[in-house]
């Protein structure tokens, strides 16, 4: 997820600079073009089959994954790039929530005070998120936060559905490549319905490459991370994102970190460390007769097998 996170932080400083030429729609369409070609080159090397028995929950994942997508864009577009990170990466808060959410609704307490501590860590970082980012938000900015907002709830159930995608023994290229697929179909549809695309323009087109190669290394570690880790612990870490993201203001556009932000900061890696080590002590102990006796895990192991 730190892997995944870095290559994040990188593909948003490419957007950055590419909105200023290219709508979100258009960006989204290059960024799952370069996505296919890069992970059916994987799954070729890796020797992966891309043909899949659940195409629905594909179908499902890439509707809510591309509609985070495609906000996301929009608010980096029209918003500061720390407040646009800000909103979406309350996707973590929003797992919180479903989670305690699901959890009453089954009346099982139990399942709510084991988890306690991992969302408290959750909650925590997010508060080391506003720390260093320090959000705004300007009154002719209401529209683009709240399309921001959304981007952070439908990537929490994207990656909620990538967690189950996982359990079922998918793996992470199949399910990578078919967001990509619906990435790019997005974004042409999108650009179809307004107006096509712009012209290339240089420098603005030289980080359209780099935005789907990234983008596609990110989601690969992503869905790597949340299909075979702790849900609560990967989307903790995933708050490191913003961490890369302070780093890549204060050595290429020379946004100084204050005092707070790097309390933030420590607060971000304090809580990710603190997620981490509390779900090893809650994972049982296995005999070392049952490792031995465990079968070799293929393509389509469970990430328990």
């Amino acid at each position: 997820m730190i892997a995944g996170a870095f290559f994040f932080a990188s593909m948003a400083v490419g957007v950055k600079f590419a909105s200023a030429s290219y709508n979100a729609f258009e960006i989204t369409f290059y960024r799952g073009i370069v996505g296919v070609f890069f992970m059916a080159w994987m799954a070729r090397a890796n020797h992966v089959s891309l043909r899949t028995s659940v195409p629905l929950m594909h179908l499902w994942r890439n509707v809510v994954g591309v509609t985070a997508l495609v906000f996301w864009f929009y608010a980096i577009a029209k918003l500061p790039l720390a407040t646009a990170m800000t909103l979406n990466y309350m996707s973590g808060i929003w797992m919180a929530v479903f989670l305690v959410g699901g959890t009453l609704a089954t009346g099982s307490g139990a399942d709510i005070r084991r988890q306690g501590p991992l969302i408290a860590a959750v909650m925590f970082s997010f508060v080391g998120v506003v720390m260093m980012l320090r959000p705004t938000l300007g009154q002719n900015q209401l529209f683009a936060g709240l399309i921001g907002l959304l981007s952070g709830l439908m990537a929490a159930l994207a990656y909620m559905q990538v967690a189950a995608l996982g359990r079922l023994g998918e793996p992470e290229v199949r399910v990578v490549f078919y967001f990509s697929v619906g990435a790019s179909l997005t974004g042409l549809i999108g650009m179809l319905c307004t107006g096509g695309a712009h012209a290339w323009r240089w420098p603005a087109a030289a980080w359209l490459l780099p935005i789907g190669v990234l983008a596609a290394l990110g989601q690969w570690s992503l869905t790597r991370a949340y299909t075979r880790g702790a849900t609560m612990v990967v989307a903790n870490l995933q708050y490191s994102g913003i961490v890369f993201a302070a780093l890549y203001g204060l050595l290429l556009f020379h946004n100084p970190i204050a005092w707070m932000g790097w309390l933030g900061i420590a607060l971000i890696i304090a809580s990710g460390i603190a997620a981490t080590v509390l779900r090893a002590r809650a994972l049982p102990a296995r005999p070392p007769e049952e490792i031995q006796t465990l079968p070799p895990c293929h393509n389509r192991c469970t990430p328990h097998s």
